[in-house]
């Protein structure tokens, strides 16, 4: 279409000639333009315009028409007579019906409103054939006005069924066509991006059909095309990443290693909500409907709610099934997802609660499943020491699934603020429980769980039948429970120094305990009661039986201890010295005073076996989780 803006300046001629209003031919008077404006309008129909270019001739008459309706409703005069219906406007009414027709049949959709000069022409036309029609209705009861409202009736009922599909087209073609369209996860939009897949000329032309048709009274038919064609294309995004509707059923039922993918997805689906749609989403709407934002607001709303809620019903089932340790940080995850996605609906406080909701539901499965955790140490019961005192797998679960969760400090903390208060076990002490106090609800938790291995831990050391492998079951454990934590700052900070050192000191009673258990007994051997008689005289007999039973309770020692495993190297170097440090000074000192009176006697290399280098090496043989044999070195 041409710009006739400046038409109105031109000088119009009058001719007679007839047209039909209402059926009848009747001879009226039309304008018809100079032979500039003539050739104007034929240079714009050669481009292929679908409204004629000289509206504007008719459009001061209407005015002026609709003027003085107005001034007579004003008066409240129920006798006026109607005024007399100028020709103009049955022409201007017969004109735009024709247009309309060829534009409704044409398959180029959008072309009319390529030009926003263009665009605005047409609009405004439509805008007369509207207040035409609300005018003429207040004299529906004349007859001429009668039969002008039922074409004016029809022209605006066609035009706004071909705008409702040029608004429908424009908001599904334009995006299946946008190479630039992106799934969620591809999307980079954030919340000063331009519009989601929409170029900026169509948000124009989007946005000047909803203004028409608002204001000719299809607000309902606008927004429901514009609901359903965004709501299909948010729904199809879904799908497109694999989130499809799953029926509570199918969830409930679904084993957790397929489940864990659908949540993947769902985290997928919801971030791409908070990227895309919240950002972008909210100003495509504010933009399309920018001449009434009171509903863009609705439509927004009805959209945020349409798709928050088919998010929600999912974290929902999934909340309400079986609650295992192995889920727990699959709902971390959603956890951190739900609470990302509430200040993004700051204004839409009715979903902001929704949303509230369901991420309480998640944190009190998941502190249910940190609880099952709990249950899992107090219900592990066997029977079956581990070979060597090795570190128990038990140990080993809890304190990788610890670290894990730690790894979620922050979320978890809130979590655990926001779920329950901490339980204090029962088994406490008083300084215990003045200790807790003083920490946050995870940490409680995080000591309670802690608490409860050391006492599954003490307990499996007593089915070693011999003490000085469970206290070696007990290291062990200590060992890679401090080292896990050494390693993990957010551990570290939970627990807190106070439980550290504490912890570090059980360990050391656990060493001395060995020590004391495997070694005081050896060390009997280096005593002076029993080897003397009389005035200092040494006897020899008891001297050898003392070398007889030191050689065959370390030989022992050496060939039982020397299968155990100490898997930290520092803890086997140190149990080592500590030994060594306890054991050779006492058996060179020995070796030194007695010595003597064995040697000159046959076979004493039987009973002075070993040198204290000989020791040393062999103390280098125990805990390496292989037996060896003693092999004389030195004497």
């Amino acid at each position: 279409m041409e710009n006739i803006s400046s038409s109105q300046s031109k000088q119009f001629q009058p001719n007679r000639s007839t047209v039909s209003i209402d059926g009848q031919i009747k001879t009226t008077q039309i304008y018809s333009c100079d032979n500039e404006e003539k050739e104007e309008e034929k240079e714009g129909k050669a481009k292929g315009n679908c409204f004629i270019s000289n509206y504007h001739k008719f459009y001061e008459e209407i005015d002026q028409f609709l003027q003085t309706i107005s001034t007579i409703k004003n008066n409240q005069n129920p006798d006026q007579t109607p005024p007399e219906i100028p020709d103009s406007v049955g022409i201007f009414v017969k004109l735009f019906q024709e247009e309309i027709a060829k534009c409704d049949c044409s398959q180029d959709h959008g072309k009319w409103c390529d030009d926003s000069d263009e665009g605005s022409s047409v609009l405004e036309a439509v805008g007369k054939i509207s207040n035409l029609t609300q005018a003429l209705g207040s004299f529906s009861s004349d007859p001429n006005y009668a039969t002008l409202l039922a074409r004016t009736n029809e022209a605006l009922q066609r035009t706004m069924a071909f705008f409702e599909e040029e608004f429908r087209w424009l908001l599904e073609d334009s995006q299946k066509t946008d190479p630039d369209r992106r799934s969620f996860h591809e999307s980079e939009v954030d919340a000063d991006s331009d519009f989601p897949g929409f170029p900026p000329e169509t948000v124009s032309q989007l946005s000047m059909i909803a203004k028409a048709m608002i204001e000719a009274g299809f607000e309902t038919e606008c927004c429901q095309v514009f609901s359903i064609a965004r709501r299909n294309s948010f729904e199809e995004r879904l799908v497109k990443i694999g989130f499809g509707k799953i029926s509570a059923e199918d969830i409930q039922k679904m084993p957790w290693g397929s489940m864990e993918v659908e949540i993947a997805t769902w985290i997928q689906a919801c971030r791409g909500c908070i990227k895309v749609f919240f950002s972008g989403e909210r100003s495509f709407c504010e933009a399309v409907f920018a001449d009434h934002t009171s509903i863009s607001g609705y439509l927004f709303g009805n959209l945020a709610r349409c798709i928050v809620i088919q998010l929600l019903n999912f974290s929902e089932t999934v909340a309400m099934t079986e609650r295992t340790a192995e889920k727990l940080f699959k709902f971390f995850d959603m956890y951190e997802v739900l609470r990302d996605l509430a200040p993004v609906m700051n204004d839409l406080p009715e979903l902001k609660s929704e949303i509230s909701s369901s991420r309480g539901r998640i944190a009190e499965a998941a502190i249910a499943m940190f609880s099952d955790l709990e249950n899992s140490i107090k219900n592990d019961h066997g029977r079956t020491p581990v070979p060597a005192g090795a570190v128990h797998p038990l140990t080993r679960y809890v304190m990788n699934y610890l670290k894990y969760a730690c790894e979620y400090n922050d979320t978890v903390g809130q979590l655990f603020q926001e779920g329950q208060e901490p339980v204090i076990s029962e088994q406490n002490t008083e300084s215990d429980n003045d200790e807790k106090s003083n920490h946050s609800p995870f940490s409680v938790q995080l000591m309670t769980v802690m608490e409860l291995l050391d006492a599954n831990l003490v307990s499996k050391s007593k089915l070693y039948k011999d003490p000085s492998l469970g206290y070696i079951f007990l290291m062990n454990n200590g060992q890679y429970i401090m080292r896990k934590i050494k390693g993990s700052a957010e551990i570290h900070d939970l627990l807190g120094d106070n439980w550290r050192r504490k912890r570090s000191s059980e360990f050391r009673q656990c060493h001395k305990n060995y020590q004391r258990e495997t070694w005081s007994k050896i060390l009997g051997c280096f005593k002076e009661e029993g080897l003397q008689q009389g005035r200092g005289n040494v006897v020899k007999s008891a001297v050898k039986e003392r070398f007889k039973t030191f050689n065959a309770m370390f030989e022992e020692i050496h060939k039982t201890q020397s299968s155990w495993v100490v898997s930290d190297e520092q803890m086997q170097s140190e149990l080592r010295v500590s030994i060594g440090a306890v054991v050779i000074p006492a058996y060179r000192s020995f070796l030194g005073r007695y010595r003597q009176y064995l040697e000159g006697n046959r076979q004493w290399e039987k009973y002075i076996k070993y040198g204290p280098e000989d020791l040393e090496t062999f103390i280098d043989d125990l805990f390496d989780g292989t037996p060896s044999s003693m092999v004389r070195r030195r004497t």
